[in-house]
């Protein structure tokens, strides 16, 4: 087992993915000096010392073989593409996992398609989210080696490896959608099925294009979120019901998740992990708090049934297509606006309570500012998404 879990591991198995895709590195320029490997070059550039004798906190190989070093690489080198379509099937396949399809498709199926689907999609993806973001920084296991990996992203190659959050993303949001729809809407489940597990499939084959995660990682994304969504289906019909929970339930709301985030584990190096995790729980509190203020201020009008009610879907329209693509514009305009606004706000008055140079931009990653300010921003977010922007939409007659 253990020998298996190494060669899934392996940098040089998503290397030979990469080629049989058409992606190979571009020529080098010179060889290296005296012979030198040139991971273990980025590795002292990093100021890891020799890959294979991390000894800091997270170093020192396990004792199941598997690789662990103390900080991520950070390397990334010209490539050349001998196959486009491959090239651009799993570059548009990586985007559907990452910040810019949450931020579009979640919202835009509150506002267009069932806020009640709505909703369990963006409590289940923060619990996974979490869990996988956290585990990242616990486990510490690398991403491929580049070379002989191609490494096509460059703002998480700062994180770690394992598990494959887009992974953990892209399997919540496509069987959570299919189970929470199965019993809501009438339609072929096989199709439902399908489209679920092309979905899923294509951004975690990405992952492996993209250089970003071993087989491994991905694996290990699938699988915990497989084993989170058995455990947590029980309680599922609890989510229905956030809204109607008692005065108190807010507090919790906020101050749960910012704690979270706040005692969020320490890494040896700073990566965008713990930001990450911050916009995701700071989102997921907005949310919930929105549905609640909607239901506890009578914002909207109480739905007849809050489990599960079979549905045709009503067929596609020119009408609908316009005033769905409407009101997602109205909606994205007022969030980025929000967002804007509360984060300058936020960060003014932490750089002042602090006596922080506002140019200085390093600033926002100590914790007692970074988790703050997104954790205010986001979850203003999520409150504007769920009640400002259905009211904005009621005022201007698009509901």
């Amino acid at each position: 087992m253990a020998e298996l879990l190494r060669s899934l591991q392996d940098s040089q198995l998503v290397a030979r993915f990469q080629r049989r895709c058409g992606l190979f590195p571009a020529p080098e320029e010179g060889p290296p000096e005296n012979g030198a490997d040139p991971a273990e070059d980025a590795a002292r550039a990093l100021g890891l010392g020799h890959l294979s004798d991390a000894n800091g906190k997270g170093g020192g190989g396990p004792a199941n073989g598997l690789r662990r070093v103390s900080a991520p690489q950070a390397s990334v080198q010209k490539y050349i593409v001998k196959n486009y379509f491959y090239y651009y099937l799993f570059r548009f396949s990586a985007a559907l996992g990452q910040e810019v399809f949450y931020i579009t498709f979640l919202p835009f199926t509150h506002w267009n398609i069932d806020p009640y689907l709505s909703r369990r999609l963006v409590i289940i993806w923060v619990l996974v989210m979490y869990i996988g973001q956290m585990a990242k920084d616990i486990l510490k296991w690398p991403r491929p080696f580049s070379p002989p990996v191609v490494k096509l992203e460059k703002r998480v190659i700062a994180e770690y490896g394992m598990p494959s959050t887009h992974a953990m993303a892209a399997t919540t949001i496509s069987f959570t959608l299919l189970i929470s729809t199965m019993d809501r809407y009438q339609y072929p489940f096989v199709l439902g099925l399908l489209t679920a597990v092309v979905f899923s499939t294509l951004v975690c084959l990405s992952r492996v294009y993209t250089g970003m995660h071993t087989v491994l990682d991905v694996l290990g994304g699938i699988l915990v979120t497989a084993v989170l969504i058995v455990l947590t289906y029980p309680a599922w019909t609890l989510i229905d019901r956030l809204d109607s929970a008692s005065p108190l339930f807010p507090v919790c709301v906020i101050v749960v998740p910012f704690f979270l985030c706040y005692n969020y584990p320490v890494s040896d190096c700073y990566s965008p992990t713990r930001a990450d995790t911050t916009t995701i729980l700071a989102a997921g509190a907005g949310v919930t708090l929105g549905f609640w203020i909607n239901h506890f201020f009578q914002l909207v009008s109480a739905p007849g049934e809050s489990l599960p009610v079979i549905q045709n879907i009503p067929p596609l329209t020119t009408d609908m297509v316009v005033l769905g693509l409407t009101k997602f514009v109205v909606g994205i305009v007022l969030i980025l606006l929000v967002r804007q606004l509360v984060q300058n706000l936020s960060l003014q008055v932490l750089y002042s309570w602090f006596k922080v140079v506002t140019r200085n931009k390093e600033a926002r990653r100590r914790l007692e500012i970074e988790v703050p300010y997104k954790f205010v921003t986001y979850t203003s977010v999520g409150i504007c998404a769920t009640t400002f922007v259905p009211m904005l939409h009621r005022f201007l007659g698009l509901l």
